[in-house]
């Protein structure tokens, strides 16, 4: 039998960087899945992280600490208040305060390292520049400049004459379109984490932005989410 072509999934617990897995398993590549406990306020997706990595079959799942909080400048690391209650029309038009400074980048070199010592060419990231928060480190624009660059750094590209390649599946698809594709794959939502500011009980808000975007798309795709049910 033919052996797997391998993967470094971007794994944050959450629903964008779930579908991606399963997008990339649909693939036939063997996933190593890659999460990072930064000091986020919602900690929790971690442990959603662990559960998603072993449903989608990963044959590594690598969780690395970085303490982000030291640098700051972001809601996520308790800078200042999640922000709540705002519209989606506010939500994607300017950049938030849940922006974390430079994280894709910081979370796509550690993945472009950990794929060079594993030899393998293919990175997923679950970005998406439709039904976002305004992140700059989202867009397509980005994507392809950080691929040319890990082109031009690492000794597996320069000496072995392969290009990397960063799969970001969903950069163009709604949130619905994106539970769509996940739910066709057979992916568990019900495992995934999206909440910014879980209460003192671990439950979702269903006030921050990512809950709001996260409901949006189980409306669009007309199917009830099973993370909510279960509470």
């Amino acid at each position: 039998m033919m052996e797997k072509k391998g993967a470094v999934i971007l794994l944050s617990g959450g629903l964008d960087s779930a579908t991606a897995g399963a997008v990339a398993r649909d693939q036939g590549f063997a996933i190593h899945a890659l999460t990072f406990l930064y000091g986020q306020t919602h900690a929790v997706e971690t442990r959603a992280a662990k559960e998603v990595a072993r449903f989608l079959g990963a044959e590594k799942h690598l969780t690395l600490n970085l303490d982000l909080q030291k640098i700051g400048g972001s809601a996520l690391l308790g800078t200042t208040p999640v922000p709540k209650g705002r519209d989606l029309k506010t939500i994607s038009s300017e950049i938030p305060s849940t922006y974390v400074p430079a994280r894709n980048t910081i979370f796509l070199s550690y993945a472009l390292a950990w794929a060079e010592v594993l030899d393998v060419f293919d990175i997923f990231i679950g970005v998406n520049a439709v039904d976002y928060s305004g992140y700059p480190d989202c867009r397509p624009e980005y994507i392809a400049a950080f691929e040319t660059m890990a082109h031009l750094a690492t000794k597996m590209t320069v000496e072995g004459q392969r290009r990397l390649k960063i799969h970001v599946p969903l950069i163009q698809m709604t949130k619905g379109e994106i539970i769509r594709t996940g739910l066709s794959l057979g992916l568990d939502y019900g495992l995934t984490w999206s909440c910014y500011s879980p209460d003192p009980q671990g439950r979702p808000c269903r006030h921050c932005d990512s809950c709001i975007l996260r409901a949006k798309g189980f409306e669009e795709a007309g199917v009830a989410d099973p993370l909510l049910s279960s509470l």
